[in-house]
């Protein structure tokens, strides 16, 4: 049987198969790896029972799906020390952690220390940089931040010019819109703290550069992304390679304006609810909806878990979906999916007459807030369409009656983009299945079928094939 986007292999459905290569810690490696000693004081010197008026401690632990092999492993560590009950949250497929802020529970973060050659580091590193007078800031994979100290006070023997960051874990919102001018730093002398991807530093004073201790990552692209005019070089640890990287920011920036284009033409937006946990996300989608109104569109919202494209395609009245996750897993390739998937930034630069496409770019919606919507009304021509578009009116523009649209047989006819969900399914030439309220015949309960679609309990493995 063929696969298409709205199957999966009964087996894989059945197995309920992830496909993650997974490793296997040594026993003996468990406790520094995942700083259990650690770990076991933070839940100790916690008293959560008391905050949550609980009889015991309950403790939740959640892995990226790659070291999933480890849970167990750890759980028994875990249990020797603690009393209390500890589960393994794995009702959905988790990456890996993205720093975000979270207000409702208290979180400990454990990145994992993974092994890394210091010596080898600074020596490729000294290779790759020449200029020893560079500016530098050191950026890095949360699994390398125990060694910072130590490769930061080695590298500064070369280069004497280069400041750490630091890790922000559950920080107050005190960096706010200071964000917005890490770009033009890298043009003009400014010395200011800022944050990015959850990494806190001070500008240098001139222009500098960047260097990233991890391998290619979403992190490593949002950092490209969102400090799009400083070059940027990398160690990987695993592969021991240091080079300067040559991604071209400019076609994912153009990739993502073309996206902003799209949601400035779309009428019906879809507000999708990536997260439960990252601190703000209420107010930010508030604000989406305000400005999503302010600019005469529409909007829904949805809470659908982990997305995927059977998901999304169920709502083919929505023109363009808007994200609202943390600023590490916002970013995707959604070319999969039948209709776009923007971020808040780019929904905020679509609607938002106020603002301007500079090149400059904002992952974490928190830097959003707490901004009003511009009301005021523009219009301009959409450069997917080549139509005229207004933003900031109630109601829909009306097509002039000297242009008219032709259809395929080059015939002339009138073609209007639907305003509601509900005007959308009215236009549509299949509703649903007719209720026929008072024509059907009532029947006694019968028993239904058991196990999933792919395969009842009464059919063989390929018999619905």
């Amino acid at each position: 049987m063929a696969a298409t986007a709205f199957s999966t292999p009964d087996e894989i459905v059945i197995e309920r198969r992830i496909d993650v290569k997974t490793r296997v810690t040594p026993l003996e490696d468990l406790d520094f790896i995942y700083e259990i000693e650690r770990s076991v004081a933070w839940i100790r010197n916690g008293n959560y029972q008391k905050t949550f008026s609980l009889s015991c401690n309950i403790i939740a632990l959640q892995f990226p799906d790659e070291l999933m092999g480890d849970s167990v492993a750890i759980i028994n560590r875990l249990e020797k020390d603690i009393s209390g009950q500890i589960f393994i949250l794995g009702d959905t497929s988790y990456g890996r952690s993205c720093l975000s802020q979270t207000r409702r529970l208290p979180v400990l973060y454990v990145f994992g220390q993974q092994i890394i050659d210091i010596t080898d580091c600074v020596q490729r590193i000294q290779e790759a940089i020449e200029d020893k007078n560079s500016n530098i800031v050191l950026m890095y994979d949360t699994v390398y931040a125990h060694t910072t100290d130590k490769l930061s006070l080695l590298l500064k023997d070369t280069y004497r010019n280069l400041v750490a960051s630091k890790l922000c874990i559950n920080e107050d919102k005190s960096v706010g819109n200071k964000d917005t001018d890490v770009n033009t730093s890298c043009d003009k002398v400014q010395r200011a703290k800022v944050t990015k991807c959850g990494r806190s530093f001070v500008v240098p004073d001139e222009t500098f550069l960047m260097l990233y201790i991890g391998g290619e990552s979403l992190t490593l692209t949002n950092l490209m992304m969102t400090m799009n005019r400083c070059p940027f070089y990398t160690y990987n640890p695993e592969t021991r390679c240091a080079r300067k990287e040559t991604i071209n920011v400019n076609k994912m920036l153009m990739k993502r304006f073309y996206m902003i284009e799209r949601a400035k033409d779309a009428k019906i937006i879809g507000i999708v609810v990536g997260t439960l946990g990252v601190a703000d996300y209420l107010q930010v989608i508030d604000r989406l909806k305000k400005l999503i109104k302010t600019a005469g569109k529409k909007s829904y919202t949805f809470v659908v878990g982990k997305l995927n494209v059977p998901k999304l395609a169920n709502f083919m009245e929505i023109d363009v979906f808007v994200l609202v996750a943390c600023s590490e897993n916002t970013l995707f390739d959604s070319s999969e999916f039948y209709k776009p998937v923007i971020t808040p930034y780019e929904m905020e630069m679509a609607c938002n007459t106020n603002r301007e496409w500079t090149g400059d770019y904002v992952s974490d919606f928190r830097q959003l807030l707490p901004e009003e919507p511009e009301r005021e009304t523009v219009a301009d021509v959409s450069l997917i369409t080549g139509k005229m578009r207004t933003l900031g009116q109630d109601t829909p523009v009306e097509l002039s009656s000297s242009v008219m649209l032709r259809n395929d047989s080059l015939t002339v006819g009138v073609q209007q983009q639907a305003e509601t969900a509900g005007e959308y399914l009215s236009s549509r030439s299949w509703k649903g299945l007719d209720q026929k309220l008072d024509e059907t015949p009532v029947v006694k309960a019968v028993e239904g079928r058991k196990g999933i679609a792919a395969t009842y309990t009464h059919e063989t493995p390929s018999s619905n094939k």
